[in-house]
């Protein structure tokens, strides 16, 4: 099978690698490197292998049922109180959450244009309007308004390209001790790393991206004779997604700087290996980052609200338009407003603590149904991998809730 064969039918697997790439976890990986060098790299691995198995399991959902996960919800039968409360929680984590972080991924993106160009702040009484937030939000919504699902595709595949670009080249400029890289793959166990740890697995396994490939599998391919280009597809991206993120950690080893509170801050202290040039690559990254992240959040939200609520899901359809304009006005207000949605996150924090380990129980458990996927279904050794992966979730999803009630 030839290269430009696997390009041609590479699907929305892209899509998936520039939601999780933003600059929450632009920010983590950089603070994982400057905390506790390379020894954090076998974390990231077992992140691409746990999102590698939860993804291709939504994927396989969506062609083999012609559903995504929320249209599933809505759809399951039994139990009418709990089939209400399961709508309401994903409404409440993907909804509402995606609209706060919506705010994050605005700013986020702003923070790597401001190497470039620093947009004006206007102050109208006690208000401060961001400008540079809201020409990237009003940015990500225009693209999001005119675009097609394949013109997201090609957008997103060509910004993770440029990212991974951008930042493998400042990891290699770095000239680390590739000897130590490799044995950062080697597990290693520090009750000291365990936030940091938990955090950079959290940022790759990310619940409305299992809502969010199922839907959109189901719409670049048909039935289930696809499934091996959606494997394909979902291998190549995540793999591709988690190599960017392993480069940001890299980086942030090699940073020098005495005080570091944001990706950008690691620019500063690589400028003594090979001077501003850090800045500037670090700078599109992050840009780059935010971007494709301001797009994705409000796109999967749309997506899962639209499905919840048994509404069209066509990305021209008036429906989606609307739930996409609200996430990116919310997140937008939130940016260039200069507003903390401190409750908001706190909610979303919370409501994805509980999602996570629900969702992924959840698609394990029907994955091994033969009445729901036939031959299709989970083999045994696949179940237990699946389980493992999902005991992580649930410490992941412990650790969010318990962060968020201050126990």
């Amino acid at each position: 099978m030839s290269l430009k064969s696997i390009f041609k039918n590479l699907g929305p697997g892209p899509i998936i690698a520039a939601a999780f790439i933003g600059p929450g976890t632009v920010t983590v990986c950089t603070l994982a490197g400057v905390n506790f060098g390379f020894s954090l790299l076998w974390a990231l691995g077992l992140s691409i292998i746990s999102t590698v198995v939860l993804q291709e399991i939504s994927g396989r959902f969506g062609l083999v049922t012609g559903l995504d996960l929320s249209q599933l919800i809505r759809r399951q039968k039994g139990n009418q109180i709990f089939r209400y409360f399961s709508m309401g929680l994903v409404l409440i984590a993907i909804g509402i959450g995606n609209a706060a972080y919506e705010s994050g991924n605005i700013s986020g993106t702003n923070l790597g244009l401001q190497i470039f160009w620093e947009a004006p702040t206007l102050n109208f009484a006690r208000l401060e309007i961001h400008t540079g937030n809201m020409i990237l939000g009003v940015l990500a919504f225009i693209l999001l308004w005119i675009g097609n699902y394949k013109v997201l595709e090609r957008l997103l595949v060509g910004l993770v390209i440029l990212m991974s670009i951008a930042f493998s080249v400042t990891a290699i400029l770095t000239k680390p001790d590739w000897s130590n890289v490799l044995a950062g793959f080697i597990p290693t166990w520090n009750i000291e790393e365990l936030p940091t740890l938990v955090a950079l697995i959290g940022t790759t396994v990310v619940p409305y991206n299992l809502f969010l490939y199922a839907s959109l599998a189901k719409s670049r391919w048909s039935g289930s004779d696809a499934i091996p280009w959606m494997r394909r597809d979902i291998c190549i991206s995540i793999i591709l997604g988690g190599l960017v993120s392993m480069a940001i950690l890299i980086v942030g080893a090699a940073n020098s700087s005495s005080e570091i509170t944001s990706a950008i801050d690691v620019s500063k202290g690589l400028e003594s290996v090979f001077g501003s040039f850090a800045k500037y690559l670090m700078g599109f990254g992050l840009m780059a980052a935010g971007l494709t992240s301001s797009i994705t959040a409000p796109l999967a939200a749309a997506l899962v609200i639209c499905g919840i609520l048994g509404w069209s899901q066509e990305i021209h359809s008036l429906s989606m338009r609307i739930s996409m304009g609200i996430i990116v006005g919310l997140g937008l207000l939130f940016a260039s407003l200069g507003i903390k949605p401190v409750q908001l996150i706190t909610l979303a924090q919370l409501a994805n603590g509980v999602l996570l380990p629900l969702i992924s129980g959840w698609i394990i458990y029907i994955a091994s149904q033969k009445g729901v996927l036939g031959n299709y279904r989970n083999k045994t050794g696949h179940t237990i991998v699946a389980v493992v992966i999902w005991l992580v979730t649930l410490i992941l999803g412990l650790k969010s809730i318990v962060a968020v009630l201050g126990i």
